[in-house]
């Protein structure tokens, strides 16, 4: 059963507006378990320029679940991310059932509403066509953007020269800049 967590930045959120998340993230859980028991985070946000961004986070025991959409209609964003998030578990749930069926489990299979061509292509797409082999050099985070920014590159790995361990700087959709700081 899912509960629900929403808020609301430059934007109040209106009962409407809360009856509408949950109705249409709620469809999502006949892709569930019955006992799974979890909390969708939902952030709505207002720009300026009257832009709506929609985030959904569910976290649940084997997967995280995230999707943002960004469009001028609060309520469309609402429905593209939904989509979005139903695309996911599509995915998943077709790669762990294929997954399970390659290994002989049984007790691994979801539901078998998954089985479309369309997410048979998307599993095909996983396919790893490239290895890359690099060497990480001791550098500070600054350096590291630096280095990303002179590549051309959305990320870059590197090792923090203070805590020798391994880290990677991203580009956020916004422009700005992301760390990521491996932990134990």
């Amino acid at each position: 059963m899912l509960t629900f967590n929403i808020r609301g930045e430059n934007i109040e959120v209106t009962q409407a507006i809360r009856d509408y998340v949950q109705k249409r993230i709620s469809k999502l859980e006949k892709y569930f378990e019955q006992s799974v028991d979890s909390t969708a985070h939902v952030n709505l946000k207002v720009y300026q320029n009257k832009d709506s961004k929609v985030e959904v986070t569910i976290p649940l025991p084997y997967l995280t679940l995230r999707a943002e959409e960004t469009s001028p209609d609060l309520y469309a964003s609402i429905d593209l991310v939904t989509d979005k998030l139903e695309r996911q578990i599509r995915k998943y749930k077709t790669k762990v059932n294929r997954k399970s069926r390659e290994k002989g489990f049984k007790n691994l299979e979801f539901t078998p509403e998954t089985a479309d061509n369309e997410d048979s292509d998307e599993s095909a797409k996983l396919e790893v066509v490239r290895t890359k082999r690099v060497s990480l050099k001791p550098m500070d985070n600054e350096e590291a953007i630096l280095q990303m920014d002179m590549l051309g590159h959305d990320f870059f790995i590197y090792e923090d020269a203070e805590t020798d361990a391994v880290n990677i700087v991203y580009r956020r959709n916004d422009g700005r800049y992301g760390l990521i700081e491996a932990g134990d």
